[in-house]
């Protein structure tokens, strides 16, 4: 007879290793994880609003934004910040964002803006541009910029526009967010002729998969 799981001797290697070392605080770091990006997203949206220049906030705040709207316990976290600009509006950009503390370079032919000195890439202000491929497999271009406020004052993507860009770059991140969007009903089978024949596919099949 098998003993009973709590009695059994844990292996070092086992899953239940790393969970005991767990400090006290790890709520207190999970909120300030959530609170950074927040901050580093109104940081980079004021410094935009103050000179003016048209932006959408677009990737996973956008859908958080949108999924609030409707179920704020249904709303996912994400580490970065990214904005939909205009390419000629760059220079501009590039010293608003340096201003508020950001740190401007490319990685992977991705435009971002760390923030600081030592901010990690993968938290970083990430641009993409309207009107462009985000990436060379990409089907259609970026949509031009059109937005909705949101009440903290900044400029999030029009809904469909949203929907668009995710079906387009179509990572496993991207259709879990399309996911959160179906399950709180903001997109549904109606959108399918809206769409361009291979992105209405793709919804299709997450329609058909709510689930994943």
């Amino acid at each position: 007879m098998n003993a009973p799981y709590h009695d059994r001797p844990q292996s070092s290697t086992g899953w239940t290793n790393p969970t005991v070392g767990m400090g006290a605080d790890i709520l207190d770091r999970m909120e300030r994880a959530v609170a950074k990006v927040r901050e580093r997203l109104l940081r980079a949206t004021a410094a935009l609003n103050r000179i003016g220049v048209p932006y959408a906030v677009i990737g996973g705040n956008a859908v958080a934004s949108w999924v609030a709207t409707i179920d704020e316990g249904a709303v996912r976290t994400t580490r970065d910040v990214d904005l939909l600009v205009r390419r000629a509006d760059l220079p501009a950009i590039t010293a608003a964002l340096e201003e508020a503390g950001f740190v401007g370079g490319e990685l992977l032919d991705v435009v971002m803006f760390r923030d600081g000195p030592d901010g990690k890439p993968s938290e970083a202000v990430h641009l993409l541009f309207a009107g462009e491929k985000a990436r060379p497999d990409h089907l259609l271009a970026a949509p031009e910029i059109q937005t909705v406020d949101d009440p903290e004052n900044y400029r999030v993507i029009a809904l469909a526009s949203l929907v668009e860009m995710k079906l387009l770059s179509n990572r496993d991140k991207d259709r879990t967010h399309l996911r959160d969007l179906i399950g709180v009903g903001l997109v549904d089978a109606a959108w399918l002729p809206r769409l361009p024949p291979v992105l209405a596919e793709r919804l299709q099949a997450l329609l058909d998969t709510p689930d994943g």
